[in-house]
């Protein structure tokens, strides 16, 4: 029977490994299985129990390792287990004995690190708080890891919107034309319920943004981490939302 041993990097960087970066590992040797040994696999303790239970079968890199590094391996195996419980990936069975478990509908669709990755990638962009439009244009760039891009088209739909909800011409762009659409004293989406000093800190705000995120995506590579991308594109979402709402003044 093959071991979760069989499917991990060396024990080195199994212990640099964060619990859901090892997770994919695991479900990767899970799936693996047959049927009969994944009902074994499958009860909590023997998988972590087991782990070195025949020593001299294992991978070479994991044979003469000292009792401690050994402890830690079990250890951190058994944290990318629990992190697959507490994301729903396993489940236990119905049933009086907790210590077995399932792979749930979840589990199923996620069969190697690969796969657990776009999982984790997809969760970690919040889509219910994106406005409709965000989400639509951007998450497949978002997935893929082009984040430059994903901004872009945010506040691309930005200025689009802009322009069209104050009927502005194609040829008003950028920072030029948040100025113009949220001018605090003629500008066609200034909120006339806001102090002057807000709505002049509203076209700043478009504006700037624009000038930020848009304007430099457009030009060069922008160099962007996945959490600062969803950052980014929460912000356009609510400047959208913002649009939204807005009535054309006169």
């Amino acid at each position: 029977m093959p071991t979760l041993l069989d499917v991990l990097p060396d024990p080195d960087t199994v212990l640099d490994l964060e619990p859901e970066e090892l997770a994919g590992f695991v479900i990767q040797f899970l799936h693996s299985l047959s049927p009969q040994d994944r009902s074994a696999q499958l009860m909590r303790n023997n998988f972590g129990g087991s782990l070195f239970y025949v020593a001299h079968h294992a991978p070479p890199a994991y044979q003469g390792l000292s009792d401690d590094k050994r402890e830690k391996i079990k250890q951190a195996a058994m944290e990318a287990w629990f992190w697959l419980e507490r994301e729903g990936f396993l489940a236990p069975e119905p049933g009086p004995n907790r210590d077995t478990f399932f792979i749930t509908k979840r589990g199923q669709r996620v069969k190697n690190a690969i796969d657990l990755a776009a999982i984790r990638k997809a969760d970690f962009l919040p889509r219910k708080l994106l406005h409709p439009l965000i989400a639509e244009k951007t998450r497949s760039l978002f997935l893929r890891g082009d984040y430059d891009t994903a901004v872009f088209q945010a506040f691309k739909e930005v200025e689009v919107a802009v322009r069209e909800t104050g009927k502005f011409q194609a040829t008003d762009l950028g920072v030029d034309l948040m100025r113009k659409a949220f001018d605090a004293v003629k500008g066609p989406l200034r909120d006339q319920s806001r102090p002057k000093a807000e709505r002049e800190a509203l076209a700043h705000l478009f504006a700037g943004a624009i000038g930020l995120y848009k304007n430099p995506s457009s030009h060069r590579k922008v160099a962007l981490e996945a959490e600062e991308t969803v950052e980014i594109l929460l912000l356009a979402s609510h400047l959208l939302r913002i649009v939204d709402s807005t009535t054309i003044k006169t």
